[in-house]
């Protein structure tokens, strides 16, 4: 029966069945919710929808569409959260099948929001219903990779997590050419746009669903043993899902995160029509869309190299990377466009979204070495209401702030300058928050009887 399909018992891997083909399982699933990055391609052709080539009465502000994207980031996180235990549960097969309905169901709706020209039916839709897709889909490979890679976490996270950064790289170009596909001179091409994305991201999640494994009890690479001595603030105990809710490491991580998107999410989100804005006449749309492909690009390249670098100096000595250089870089983003310097501009954005997307590759790994791998899925869901409230204050902080500027006669070019200063100063509270992050307490570690997943005996046999 289809619904047996997605029982968690008909996802367990079978001898010889090969590791390697659960990241292109999550890319199939990441790589179409990371569409959310490229959502700002849509911000100035929505401000149109009556004017066509111009705004007109009637027609949606930028601050108004903002929303859109912090809903669907705020429901992200709410829903990784409420369905994190589900997912775990029911196993990763479930999950991406759910994720998929919910993030097609998005595009379907915000369609018909865009056709009846009611932002409510798109808040609902993209925002509501795709960010519920958006959450369950993020968390669901996560677990099951760090499974399947105990040898390498940092590395397995930053697979499971590089389509996401990477989706945007796709959709950005794909999207301006479905609109440029549908355009006609009263029509803009948004609500075709969503309907053809979302029947699209639906097949290919569906893919994923399909190939997904879990590794079966006792599974472990062949010639893999756990560390004797393991490393400094790497545990091989592990903390029940609601106990990480009371250790200070928890809520230092979570604000770490949350510092480190706000920092970031913000800016992406705007990213297109803030590079227009501040080179005036020398970047176009097109090349905007461009740029936004570009810094997904490094996004999403940011996510493996940087947690895999983590498996080598530790998650706590790459996030002090991450603020400190983050830091120099944003304060020096006004600086490129005062001197009018694009390859600068793009230089200090491709880094800064390199480390944006590596903070996200990098946080499952170190929830695992602080709270153990059997509830690091459920979690790290809890985690994510930090990106929840970051969806919220990264663009509220951009959009407001610039339209604040230009209403008191700042000109376009450097509506964004007190923006990115105030960015530079969450980062160094994230640094300082990272100091003091040390080892979770032995008093919050599960009992060994109370640690174990499956209390059958299993057969231990080695993987590719």
């Amino acid at each position: 029966m289809a619904v047996s399909f997605l029982n968690r018992e008909r996802t367990i891997a079978t001898p010889g069945y090969s590791r390697w083909l659960i990241p292109p399982a999550a890319l199939c699933v990441h790589l179409c919710i990371g569409q959310a990055y490229a959502f700002s391609v849509f911000n100035l052709p929505m401000t149109k929808l009556i004017g066509i080539s111009r705004s007109a009465p009637g027609d949606w502000k930028l601050t108004e569409l903002g929303w859109i994207f912090s809903l669907a980031i705020f429901f992200l996180g709410v829903s990784a959260a409420v369905f994190g235990r589900w997912v775990e549960e029911g196993g990763p097969r479930r999950a991406m099948f759910t994720a998929a309905l919910c993030w097609a169901g998005g595009f379907l709706v915000s369609a018909v929001g865009v056709y009846l020209h009611n932002l409510w039916i798109i808040y609902l839709g993209y925002g509501v219903l795709g960010g519920v897709g958006l959450g369950i889909g993020y968390i669901s490979p996560v677990s099951t990779l760090i499974r399947w890679f105990p040898d390498r976490p940092g590395m397995a996270t930053g697979m499971a997590i590089m389509g996401f950064g990477g989706g945007a790289f796709i959709a950005s170009p794909l999207s301006v050419w479905l609109m440029g596909r549908f355009a006609t001179p009263n029509h803009v091409g948004v609500a075709e746009t969503f309907i053809v994305m979302g029947l699209v991201y639906l097949c290919f999640m569906m893919v994923g669903a399909a190939i997904v494994r879990v590794p079966p009890p006792g599974w472990a690479p062949a010639g893999y043993s756990t560390p004797v001595q393991p490393k400094p603030l790497v545990t091989t105990q592990n903390v029940f899902v609601y106990d990480a809710l009371k250790t200070p490491q928890f809520w230092l991580i979570w604000w770490i995160l949350c510092l480190n998107v706000t920092a970031g999410i913000g800016v992406l989100g705007q990213a297109s029509a803030m590079s227009q804005e501040m080179f005036r006449g020398r970047i176009t749309a097109v090349a905007a869309s461009g740029l936004v492909g570009l810094f997904s690009l490094f996004n999403m390249l940011g996510r493996f190299l940087w947690s895999s670098t983590s498996d080598h100096i530790g998650r706590k000595n790459t996030y002090f990377v991450f603020f400190a250089l983050g830091t120099f870089l944003y304060a020096l983003v006004p600086y490129s466009g005062a001197i009018g310097s694009i390859g600068l501009f793009v230089l200090c954005y491709a880094i800064i979204f390199s480390m944006y997307g590596g903070g996200f590759a990098t946080v499952p790994a170190y929830l695992r070495d602080m709270f153990g791998t059997r509830y690091v899925g459920a979690i790290h869901g809890l985690l994510l209401t930090a990106w929840s409230m970051a969806g919220i204050f990264g663009p509220v902080l951009v959009n407001y702030i610039r339209e604040y500027n230009v209403t008191h006669g700042v000109a376009a070019a450097q509506a964004y300058n007190v923006t990115m200063f105030v960015m530079a100063g969450l980062l160094v509270i994230g640094f300082i928050c990272n100091v003091f992050v040390g080892s979770v307490h032995e008093r919050f570690h599960m009992r060994a009887v109370e640690a174990e997943d499956e209390v059958e005996a299993a057969p231990v046999f080695g993987g590719r």
